[in-house]
């Protein structure tokens, strides 16, 4: 599951930071080429994983985590395969970004709540972190300073503010700017 090589797009060849941005449900990675080139920043190499079927897990990020199982765990996993891949081709963890949109975001966020590392950043475009009203997820010390772009809407049907909200709150607690 989720084992297609990501795109690679190097827009400076002397890239001295790495960008992973997962794409959300139904789209794909060359939607997310399309928003790193839009966001224009320089000196990063980019990479798009790709989803099988164009959906990480299948049910609402909202949805009791066995509903999610065994994709969204193949999906972390995924994603976190990347990120060691880059640390062993002697990238540092601060020079990697982490984000995505929606679908792609929530998992982005998932990743840093599960496997928690000081990042050069995150970008976390209409998403939160994945689990049931109610879930509690750990403070995580480590991520003081991690600083993190998230956005929301106000009228999205898929991805609910106070979700977005609960996640901004925990990324304060664990110290994330």
């Amino acid at each position: 599951m989720h084992t297609h090589p990501p795109l690679d797009w190097r827009p400076d060849p002397e890239a001295s930071h790495v960008g992973i941005l997962i794409h959300g449900r139904g789209r794909d990675p060359e939607e997310m080429q399309g928003l790193a080139a839009a966001l224009g920043l320089p000196g990063l190499r980019w990479l798009f994983p790709r989803a099988d079927d164009a959906t990480w897990y299948p049910q609402s990020f909202l949805a009791p985590i066995e509903k999610n199982e065994p994709r969204l765990s193949a999906a972390i996993a995924h994603i976190e395969g990347l990120v060691a891949g880059l640390l062993a081709e002697g990238v540092p963890a601060d020079r990697i970004l982490l984000g995505g949109f929606s679908q792609g975001a929530c998992l982005a966020a998932e990743v840093l709540a599960r496997h928690p590392r000081r990042l050069a950043g995150a970008l976390l475009f209409t998403g939160g972190l994945i689990g049931p009203p109610g879930t509690a997820w750990p403070v995580r010390p480590v991520l003081a300073g991690l600083p993190v772009y998230l956005t929301t809407s106000e009228i999205d049907e898929w991805v609910p503010p106070a979700r977005v909200r609960e996640t901004e709150a925990w990324l304060e607690a664990s110290g994330a700017a």
